[in-house]
């Protein structure tokens, strides 16, 4: 509760218009040692980058959202003037991926009924979600998120960016919630360059109109992924 109106008032406070992104991150066991160190490297630069452009400061809103063992929310939408560091992460049990997905989708929907509430305009949201293994929660539950990430994509209402990390990610599941941009592999641990990536896209739009047409930059991917 504490959260919901403390959004509520900065949306009061700062009207620039919003674009809302959800990190969708795998934390499950098989991410330990190198991997989750190099993940929390990754949202720490890409926090700082934001952090560090005018523009992308006020309008770009971050939420964390991980699943290893369980799913939890690590922050909810705000910019990051009201998260002065980064989330960290250790890593625990398996991947529920459908019930985290699920979360996020959840998340996103209350953060645009109180844009709405607020009278604040935002950009198309979006969903980052990261995985280097197979789901392996509820089967009901995965279903359920991909075919919510598929409607909203097709309805123009979502981007989802699926990327899968090492040799086992199972890229066939990522590829399920997202009709329009394929999966890409992280190459090695380039945790970093991927959210360097991800800054830079988000000033972009920052910079331009919400009924611009926007489009990912896959020609940039090269030093950090494959598709």
């Amino acid at each position: 509760m504490a959260n919901h109106i403390f959004g509520l008032e900065d949306l009061e406070s700062n009207p620039s218009t919003r674009i809302p992104v959800n990190l969708c991150l795998d934390v499950s066991d098989s991410m330990s040692g190198m991997p989750i160190q190099e993940l929390n490297a990754g949202v720490s630069s890409f926090y700082n980058s934001i952090k560090n452009d005018p523009t992308a400061f006020c309008s770009a809103e971050v939420a964390v959202t991980t699943f290893g063992g369980d799913v939890k929310t690590h922050s909810y939408f705000t910019p990051l003037y009201n998260q002065p560091n980064a989330p960290q992460f250790s890593t625990n049990g398996d991947t529920p991926m459908g019930e985290a997905v699920n979360m996020a989708l959840d998340m996103l929907e209350r953060r645009k009924n109180e844009y709405k509430l607020c009278g604040v305009s935002y950009y198309q949201p979006w969903l980052v979600l990261m995985s280097d293994g197979q789901p392996n929660g509820s089967a009901y539950e995965l279903q359920r998120a991909k075919d919510r990430a598929t409607a909203l994509v097709n309805e123009n209402k979502l981007t989802v960016i699926p990327i899968g990390i090492g040799p086992n990610a199972d890229m066939n599941a990522l590829a399920g919630f997202s009709p329009r941009y394929k999966p890409m592999r992280l190459q090695g641990l380039n945790f970093r360059e991927f959210f360097q990536w991800l800054s830079m896209s988000m000033s972009s739009i920052a910079k331009s109109s919400p009924n611009d047409t926007f489009s990912l930059d896959l020609n940039c991917i090269k030093g950090w992924a494959e598709l």
